[in-house]
C-alpha cells in the first residue's frame, strides 16, 4: 500500500466525480486477460486487490484506483531472425528484394503467429485522487506509465483535465541553489546523495553516494558550473526520496515511525490496516506535495488559479 515512487499532476478544473460515479465507470472498463492473439491489455481491478471488492476504495476524501495492465513478450531476435527468413525465402523464389510493404506483413504475421505462446507480463498501477488538494498521485517510476495511467483514465472518465507543475525559476536551478545557498526549508534536509550535470549534451556526469551534500567536493563541482539533477532529502522526519528535476519522486520511503502509527490495529482485519495506511498515506502525500511545491513558489491549487483567469 506504502506508495515507493511518484508522478503528480494537478486538476484545470475541479474534480467532482463521487466515489459513486467513478466506481460505476471505472466498473464498465475493468481488466481482462488477454485474448492469444491480443499483444496487450489494460483494464482496472480492486483497489485494495484481493482484500477488496470495489475498483474506487476511498478515505478521507482520497480515491484510490489500481490499473493493471497485461503485455505479450515476444523476444525481439526472434522476430528478426524468422523475418530475414521469410524476406530471404521470398528472394530467393522470386529472384527480387521484398517491398516494404510485404516485410511488414511478413512482421505481422509472424507476430500473430508467436502470440498464443508468448509469455506475459502483468503490472499493477496504483494511484489516487485528492479533489481537496487538486492532485492525482500515482506510484510509478516511469512518466510513460504515468501518462497511460491518466489516458486510461480519460478514456473511461470522458475527460480528464491535469496538468504537471512548471515552475517559473527552472528546477535544477533552484536544486542547485540549496547546495550553493543553502536555502532548503525547514522541513527539508538535505540527504546523501546527488546527480550533478555539467552544461552540453557531452557534459561530464557526477554521482555521488553517501557523500556530505555540503561537503567542499560538492562545492568545487557545482564551482566548475555543474548543476543538480537529482538530490536526496529528507521531509519533515518522516519520510525520504529522492528528487528529479522534473519533480519526479523516487524511491519514496516512510520512516518507521509513521507506519508504526496503525500498529494498533488487529492484525487479522486486513481490510481496516489497508484502509487506515491508506489513509495516514495520502495524508502524509498531499502535506508533503504541498511543502515541496512551496520551495518551488507553487500551490496545488494553481492549475485551478490559472484556469479561471
Amino acid at each position: 500500500m506504502w506508495f515507493k515512487n511518484l508522478y503528480f499532476f494537478a486538476f484545470t478544473r475541479p474534480f467532482q466525480w463521487s466515489e459513486e460515479d467513478l466506481e460505476k465507470h471505472l466498473s464498465e472498463h475493468l481488466f481482462t486477460p488477454c485474448a492469444s492473439t491480443e499483444v496487450s491489455h489494460f483494464g482496472w481491478v480492486n483497489a485494495l486487490g484481493k482484500h477488496g471488492n470495489s475498483v474506487v476504495h476511498t478515505a478521507n476524501g482520497n480515491h484510490l484506483l489500481c490499473a493493471r495492465k497485461e503485455e505479450k513478450i515476444l523476444p525481439a531476435p526472434v522476430v528478426k531472425d524468422m523475418l530475414e527468413e521469410k524476406i530471404a525465402q521470398l528472394e530467393n523464389e522470386q529472384s527480387r528484394k521484398a517491398t516494404k510493404k510485404e516485410k511488414e506483413q511478413f512482421k505481422e504475421d509472424i507476430i500473430f503467429e508467436l502470440l498464443p505462446r508468448a509469455f506475459s507480463r502483468v503490472t499493477d498501477t496504483h494511484a489516487y485522487i485528492s479533489p481537496a488538494s487538486n492532485l492525482i498521485v500515482i506510484n510509478t517510476s516511469s512518466r510513460g506509465k504515468a501518462e497511460d495511467f491518466l489516458a486510461l483514465l480519460r478514456k473511461v472518465l470522458g475527460t480528464l483535465p491535469v496538468t504537471g507543475f512548471s515552475p517559473e525559476t527552472a528546477p535544477d536551478e533552484i536544486m542547485t541553489d540549496w547546495l550553493t545557498e543553502h536555502n532548503l526549508g525547514s522541513q527539508f534536509n538535505l540527504g546523501m546523495e546527488a546527480e550533478l550535470h555539467a552544461l552540453g549534451d557531452d557534459g561530464a556526469v557526477v554521482r555521488v553516494k553517501n557523500q556530505d551534500l555540503t561537503s567542499e567536493e560538492i562545492k568545487m563541482h557545482l564551482d566548475a558550473e555543474k548543476y543538480a539533477v537529482k538530490i536526496a532529502l529528507e521531509w519533515d522526519e518522516s519520510l525520504s526520496f529522492i528528487l528529479c528535476d522534473d519533480l519526479a519522486i523516487k524511491r519514496l520511503k516512510f520512516f518507521d515511525v509513521l507506519q508504526e502509527q496503525n500498529d494498533d490495529i488487529d492484525s487479522d482485519d486486513v481490510i481496516a490496516r489497508l484502509d487506515a495506511d491508506f489513509a495516514l498515506m495520502a495524508g502524509e502525500i498531499n502535506r508533503f506535495i504541498s511543502d515541496l511545491l512551496a520551495e518551488f513558489s507553487m500551490k496545488t491549487t494553481d492549475p485551478l488559479e490559472e484556469n479561471q483567469d
